[in-house]
């Protein structure tokens, strides 16, 4: 399966296909000088696929977490880079989830003011939302992804047998975006996810319908100005809960808290049990709300003491809200 994306001044296809990374080199062109940049939680296998592939191919592995997406590691590849002569004419390509594409994403944006940018997703989470639509960032001083870029990938490879060996908690929190699409803006594909015996054995299509959706809001509103505020269904409060335990809960599972908190009551009664069916947190019980608003002040959603949230008050339809940050609490 292949989706193309459509943006104004460029275009770039996702392919989703079991094996399709034993022929990266079909999709991406190699024949340059190539780094791959992963970390050390994705198997060796499929950094090394890669590398065989690559005419001239370099590679640099950071420490797997959302921990490592900081100046700090983003420093250290931009001097590898410079180290190792790296042009404007050659590439990077991302092996991994969403901190990888991030992270590497980020640095193809400002290295050079751009060079060519690859993804190879490697988890769930990625697959369905962090490789593709051109959000680059990385976190700092605590607040996640409070620096960043617009730059769009030059195509992506989703090889959805990569996610054999991910952990079944990893799994489970890409679950999460899957269900996030679903609930605000394709309800059929949300009782296709309530009524999956084997999602593993449905996963292939369950990816592309996601990706349909994020396709479409991607391509009519690439930076975010407008209607690709519904992608960030439950991540205002996701978010300044992914800060407040300092990382430590994975992106999907504080997406699935998020989403809790931004729905009315009848979508809660099909919601909750949905993310329970992939062991998906619904509430936690020691959280500081004040804590938390200190948060949301930095989340990059927020325009001076206002902020803009998406809440669903029916499955397959979404709302805009502009708020108080401060009213914020009347939804905790």
């Amino acid at each position: 399966m292949k989706l193309t994306m459509q943006l104004d001044n460029l275009s770039y296809d996702i392919i989703i296909q079991k094996d399709c990374l034993k022929d990266v080199d079909k999709y991406f062109s190699l024949n340059r000088k190539v780094l791959v940049v992963s970390d050390d939680g994705v198997p060796n296998i499929y950094i090394d696929t890669v590398l065989l592939k690559c005419k001239k191919g370099y590679k640099f592995i950071f420490k797997h977490g959302e921990e490592s997406k900081n100046i700090d590691t983003y420093q250290k590849i931009l001097s590898f880079l410079i180290e190792n002569n790296f042009t404007r004419s050659d590439c990077i390509i991302a092996v991994g989830g969403g901190v990888v594409s991030d992270l590497v994403g980020f640095v193809c944006a400002t290295y050079l003011r751009g060079i060519t940018f690859y993804v190879v997703a490697t988890t769930l989470l990625s697959q369905v939302d962090a490789s593709i639509g051109g959000k680059t960032a990385i976190d700092y001083n605590g607040y996640k992804n409070v620096v960043g870029a617009f730059y769009q990938p030059s195509k992506v490879l989703i090889d959805t047998n990569t996610l054999n060996t991910l952990s079944s908690r990893q799994f489970n929190a890409g679950m999460a975006e899957i269900i996030k699409m679903a609930t605000t803006s394709n309800e059929n594909l949300f009782k296709i996810l309530e009524d999956t015996k084997d999602i593993k054995e449905d996963i292939d299509n369950i990816i592309y319908e996601a990706l349909l959706i994020k396709q479409k809001v991607v391509q009519i509103d690439p930076l975010e100005n407008n209607i690709r505020k519904v992608l960030n269904f439950g991540h205002t409060i996701g978010h300044a809960i992914e800060s407040y335990y300092n990382m430590t809960l994975l992106h999907g599972e504080c997406v699935s808290l998020g989403m809790v908190y931004m729905s009315s009551s009848n979508v809660k009664e099909r919601l909750i049990p949905l993310l329970k069916k992939f062991n998906l947190p619904v509430k936690l019980n020691d959280l500081s709300n004040d804590e938390l608003v200190k948060y949301i002040y930095h989340d990059k959603k927020a325009t001076g003491d206002f902020i803009n949230i998406v809440f669903v008050k029916q499955i397959g339809s979404y709302e805009f809200r502009k708020i108080k940050i401060e009213e914020i609490l009347n939804y905790l």
